[in-house]
């Protein structure tokens, strides 16, 4: 079976140019990727900034992916804004990983499993999204992290696990230090997409394991969506193996 993954940071729906809050653009940049699992990150709940609006039930019903989950990471004075995941399969099991390093931003990552039923049987596949630190050594202690969770450490080898979001990784060196030395590929070495306006950054990254097979990937680079946040967002089309 084919599906699709998209990773994206949407900087709560403002514009990384002219910094105007228009989610539409957001919708439309998503939209023409149809992705059937979207990882979010800086997503807004209840912020006045982006009209209050609870993002991700906006997103999901506009996108009709009715299957969500939204991690609250950071407190504002009114609201708040974190990771989100939308998807067009049933999620399952969804979890918090606390990510934050001491003296810095409180950082989690957003785990569930997601359930797609074809061939008459069901297969799970788990899923983490989060936004990584800014300094080099809170990147790789969150990212060690996650790999030396329980519920990954006890998840076979096998299943189809995808490790995405916003790696905050300027150089690209945590996948070949961290990533690739815990059996996981990535999609793209150099998948330019920060700033959105001019990509010169891979900061955005989907690793995967197991039963995955990568058909191909690409960076979004439509005019709304160079328009639509900072980043622009990392697709991936995969083929879920049955054995």
């Amino acid at each position: 079976m084919r599906f699709r993954v998209m990773t994206y940071n949407i900087h709560k729906g403002i514009g990384g140019v002219d910094r105007r809050y228009r989610l539409e653009r957001v919708i439309e940049a998503i939209a023409r990727c149809e992705a059937d699992i979207v990882l979010l990150q800086e997503v807004d709940d209840g912020v006045p900034r982006s009209n209050h609006h609870r993002q991700v039930d906006m997103l999901g019903d506009a996108l009709d992916l009715p299957h969500r989950a939204f991690q609250r990471n950071v407190m504002l004075t009114e609201g708040h804004y974190g990771n989100a995941i939308l998807s067009r399969f049933p999620l399952t099991d969804i979890q918090n990983l606390d990510l934050t390093v001491p003296l810095k931003k409180r950082r989690r990552a957003l785990i569930a499993h997601c359930n797609v039923r074809f061939d008459g049987h069901q297969h799970t596949m788990l899923i983490f999204n989060f936004h990584l630190g800014l300094a080099g050594f809170e990147r790789r202690i969150q990212l060690r992290r996650v790999l030396s969770c329980p519920l990954l450490k006890r998840t076979h080898q096998r299943t189809a696990v995808i490790v995405a979001g916003d790696y905050n990784d300027v150089w690209g060196r945590l996948g070949r230090q961290i990533m690739e030395p815990a059996n996981f590929l990535s999609v793209s070495e150099n998948a330019k997409t920060f700033p959105a306006m001019l990509p010169v950054r891979p900061l955005d990254r989907i690793f995967y394991r197991g039963r995955l097979s990568l058909d191909h990937s690409y960076v979004s680079r439509t005019k709304v969506a160079r328009e639509a946040s900072d980043h622009l967002p990392l697709v991936a089309e995969f083929e879920l193996q049955t054995e």
